[in-house]
């Protein structure tokens, strides 16, 4: 793909490339006009030389020999003037490509800061800016434009996230009041209605907290700090995570030391949802193996085939497929994407010969533990 810098070299030397050929021709053409026509107007001969001795008589008029014609030395000329001529318009393309080059460069350096600048920024950089300095052109006018929009941006985000923080307040609160009201207020000897009350209760407030979770990865991250993965992942492993161990499935774990600079509340919650959605999606004496090695986090379950066209699916909110353990909100596997695309990692699924998945989350600087191993 050619960049608009080689287009704008290109044509600047195309340009000084033909003005220089027009220039020089018109000037080698008048010039062979000009030598034709003063030697056309020279004599036609010129007089032949005789000796004069001391006592003879003067010499008779002169008499005039032919002079020969000067087509040879114009040729000659005009030769010389092309190859002078076109070795110099070959230096003056070398230069002109090369100061194009650069001038092409100096132009479009502006260009170059705005889409790195455009780059660069997340959700959890917005407050960076491009404050292009320099002449009020077009290239300042577009940046200041980027930088307008980017505070339009800011505000509403900002927005956003005081809406998700309140919402996280007023939808929590009137549940755990809920909650509450039906351990106390309903006796036990209703024990069905209770149970079911309390069910749904228990399922509304992880949808909730599954949804808020969902937004704020979404937003981006405010803070960062070094988090040390492994210890994530053992921990998880060792609560068990969300529902881990149930129906007999065995879960293991392998660690390696990585560090991740991030949230820690977040990563734990995309470990957490990694082992639940693989202890959920299961067969009963299930294995799963958790395994995070060079940067690299690898959960493997066993369980029911998952169909080829469902793995556009897999990481997209409230799409769930069949469980041997009851349904969960469809959320997993996309609040692992979001919190995952927040700490700038990878994620990816692929089949397991014989049945089950194998999801990968490939975080960033695992280029480099594998270039340090």
């Amino acid at each position: 793909m050619t960049t608009i810098r080689v287009r704008l070299t290109l044509i600047y030397s195309g340009l000084f490339l033909l003005t220089s050929v027009v220039l020089l021709v018109t000037v080698n053409l008048l010039l062979r006009r000009a030598l034709e026509a003063r030697i056309a107007r020279l004599p036609e001969g010129t007089p032949a030389p005789t000796r004069v001795t001391p006592g003879d008589r003067l010499p008779p008029l002169p008499r005039l020999q032919p002079l020969p014609r000067l087509p040879e030395l114009v040729n000659d000329v005009i030769g010389y003037q092309w190859e002078a001529t076109g070795f110099t318009v070959g230096i003056l393309v070398l230069v002109s490509l090369l100061v194009g080059w650069l001038v092409a460069g100096r132009i479009l350096r502006p260009l170059h800061r705005i889409t790195a600048t455009a780059q660069r920024l997340s959700l959890s950089t917005l407050h960076e800016r491009i404050a292009l300095a320099g002449p009020k052109d077009e290239l300042k006018e577009l940046a200041d434009t980027f930088d307008a929009m980017l505070d339009r941006l800011e505000r509403s985000v900002a927005g956003q996230r005081r809406f998700i923080a309140n919402a996280s307040h007023e939808l929590r609160t009137p549940l755990a009041v809920q909650r509450a009201a039906i351990e106390i207020g309903l006796p036990e000897d209703v024990g069905e209605i209770r149970d079911t009350l309390l069910l749904h209760n228990h399922r509304a407030e992880k949808l909730i907290d599954a949804l808020l979770v969902l937004a704020q990865a979404e937003h981006g991250l405010d803070d960062r700090s070094p988090v040390a993965l492994d210890q994530v992942v053992r921990l998880v492993v060792a609560e068990g995570g969300a529902e881990g161990g149930a129906d007999g499935v065995t879960v293991t774990a392998r660690a390696e030391p990585f560090v991740v600079d991030g949230d820690p509340v977040l990563l734990n919650r995309l470990v957490t949802n990694l082992l639940d959605n693989a202890v959920r999606y299961n067969h009963p004496g299930g294995t799963v193996e958790v395994t995070l090695s060079r940067g690299v986090l690898n959960v493997r379950n066993t369980g029911p085939d998952v169909p080829q066209e469902r793995f556009d699916d897999l990481f997209e909110p409230f799409r769930r497929l069949q469980t041997t353990r009851g349904e969960g909100s469809g959320l997993g596997l996309s609040i692992v994407a979001s919190i995952a695309k927040a700490h700038g990692a990878d994620v990816r699924a692929s089949p397991n010969p014989g049945g089950g998945l194998e999801l990968v989350v490939v975080f960033a600087g695992a280029e480099d533990a594998e270039a340090s191993r």
